[in-house]
């Protein structure tokens, strides 16, 4: 069957692409906006089955992976910081804390109707920094587009203290240990494929 990411996120092109699987990618175009009383892995959960309905109506016999990500500090959400002032604050914030990045995977079979969801959260404890790191960091990397402002697979690193969590591929956006139990039990493995 045809493997069908439905996300244009160029992060989650490239985690998928480290499975070596043949794959396209779709734009699901779905309102992301949480809904009202929804906690924030509900928000990812449902998020994640929304974009992978809205692009099997393309591929009527696919795979299709849809994937969400809602971040939280203090149970309150985190978005994508848009711009630096934003990120600024937001990294300021977190500095010290731990913020919970709850990453939801959705595999659905088109065909079928089958589908399989999961919810991968992880938790990053951010370090102490000052102002002067925050902006240096910021300066270099501009993770404008990443929910809490740091690249976690890049220099962002350098203001993680510590992790837990079962996929550190879930941080990025894609949950990799997930997707490929998810795909076996479909009947495409990774590693004989």
């Amino acid at each position: 069957m045809k493997l069908v990411l439905a996300s244009t996120s160029r992060y989650r092109r490239e985690l998928l692409a480290r499975l070596q699987l043949p794959f396209e990618s779709a734009a699901p175009d779905v309102d992301e906006t949480a809904l009202r009383g929804e906690t924030p892995p509900q928000t990812a959960l449902r998020l994640a089955q929304l974009k992978a309905r809205a692009v099997a109506q393309k591929f009527p016999a696919a795979l299709i992976i849809g994937s969400d990500q809602v971040a939280t500090l203090d149970g309150a959400q985190i978005g994508k910081p848009g711009g630096h002032a934003r990120a600024l604050a937001q990294l300021k914030s977190m500095q010290g804390r731990a913020v919970v990045f709850h990453t939801a995977l959705c595999l659905l079979n088109s065909a079928s109707g089958r589908m399989q969801v999961r919810e991968i959260p992880v938790t990053v404890h951010f370090r102490q920094l000052s102002e002067v790191q925050i902006e240096a960091y910021l300066r270099k990397e501009q993770p404008y587009d990443c929910a809490g402002s740091a690249k976690s697979e890049g220099l962002g690193i350098a203001l993680v203290e510590r992790y837990e969590g079962d996929d550190p591929n879930a941080l990025i956006g894609l949950p990799l240990i997930a997707l490929t139990d998810m795909l076996r039990g479909e009947g495409l493995d990774p590693l004989l494929a």
